[in-house]
């Protein structure tokens, strides 16, 4: 399990020039908010200068407070940013540590999720008339992803809502199989057959992903940043990144905000796929080599839906078949037990002919581990 920095409270959108204090409550807690984090954590501030036309300007990390459960509901004053001006939008960033690289959350570090992840406020626009404060909805985390072949990480950014729409958050299952590909991609994870089965797949010179479940989107979005390092194998394929009409606007907005760093004219691509429907044409016609890979991280936690994600795999298997019946597609699962009749979904996945076998464990602080799954085809799907 990981623990996020966050806002109980957020900051208003917009701020007067008057010196006054921006009143914020931090927040420290897994995933769904439904877990406290129980140690002391010093909660460290900066600001960010928001501004597309001028170089980055941020300033030196500074403690704001140590939190604690039993005070978690206490408001926070944070000091505004020195010599602010009228015009100029900031952004409050929270860490856990002191440095630049506290603010950033490294998907290859060994020790993933043993401190809570930084957070990073949407921009607060600072204005000499005074207006009514209105709490700002979302948030954004920086992440990084360092590659062999590169002397500086590549950094990209993934917003959230603040509200409880579970398909606007970032969830454990997303960030620990992404940590996993990155290691995977960079040669750090243990190889059996299987795991080299999914290696050459992601890694061959043509590979069509579809993901199921996609949320905000960092799965695709890591897939698309690999897919863009220099020396890349991977030359052409589509990245498809399918979830309800609900997460799309927030889930192609990710994705575009990270449009510098994929490979020329193979950027991932969000699309409706509602798993009651039974027509998945419109979702996969533009597989006409069939799909290589489908993903899906934190697909388990509704067990009322597992009838439909199912016949949703089955759909697309049989889809990829009839294009390329010698190969069907391998099933890259993240997985964080919820409740243990979450686990239903493997036996149902075994009745139309998927085996599902556990790769690796990506631990973060304490409690339950991400578990990575990889599904092979055993027979044709009904």
């Amino acid at each position: 399990m990981f623990y996020y920095i966050s806002f109980l409270r957020p900051p208003p959108t917009q701020a007067a020039l008057s010196g006054e204090p921006i009143l914020i409550t931090p927040q420290i807690a897994n995933d769904l908010r439904t877990e406290y984090y129980t140690d002391v954590q010093d909660i460290f501030y900066s600001w960010f200068l928001h501004s597309p036309t001028s170089s980055s300007v941020i300033t030196k990390p500074m403690k704001l407070t140590s939190w604690r459960a039993s005070t978690m509901y206490k408001e926070i004053p944070v000091p505004p940013p020195r010599n602010v001006r009228s015009g100029e939008y900031w952004r409050i960033v929270l860490s856990s540590g002191t440095s630049r690289k506290d603010q950033v959350l490294s998907l290859n570090d060994e020790n993933l999720g043993h401190r809570p992840f930084p957070v990073i406020s949407d921009p607060i626009f600072f204005s000499a008339r005074s207006s009514k404060a209105v709490k700002q909805e979302r948030i954004q985390r920086s992440y990084a992803l360092t590659a062999t072949n590169r002397d500086h990480p590549v950094i990209f950014h993934i917003v959230e809502q603040t509200s409880f729409d579970l398909d606007k958050k970032i969830w454990d299952s997303g960030i620990g199989l992404s940590s996993w590909l990155i290691q995977l991609h960079s040669g750090m994870v243990a190889n059996t057959a299987l795991v080299s089965k999914v290696k050459d797949a992601l890694s061959a010179s043509k590979c069509n992903v579809l993901e199921l479940g996609a949320g905000t989107g960092i799965v695709a979005i890591v897939l698309g940043i690999l897919r863009g390092l220099p020396n890349s194998p991977v030359t052409s394929g589509k990245i498809i990144s399918t979830d309800l009409p609900s997460a799309l606007p927030l889930l192609q907005s990710n994705i575009s905000s990270s449009q510098s760093l994929y490979h020329l004219g193979n950027a991932p691509e969000g699309v409706v796929l509602d798993w009651d429907e039974p027509d998945i044409s419109t979702q996969v016609a533009s597989f006409v080599s069939g799909i290589d890979v489908i993903v899906m991280a934190d697909v388990t936690y509704n067990t009322a839906s597992f009838p439909a994600l199912i016949g949703t795999l089955s759909r697309l298997i049989m889809f990829s078949m009839s294009v390329t019946p010698a190969k069907p597609p391998l099933i890259i699962l993240g997985y964080k037990e919820r409740d243990v009749a979450e686990r239903t979904l493997w036996e149902m996945a075994e009745k139309i002919g998927i085996r599902f076998e556990e790769v690796a464990q990506i631990s973060g602080a304490v409690g339950t581990p991400v578990e990575v799954w990889v599904g092979t085809v055993l027979v044709n799907t009904q």
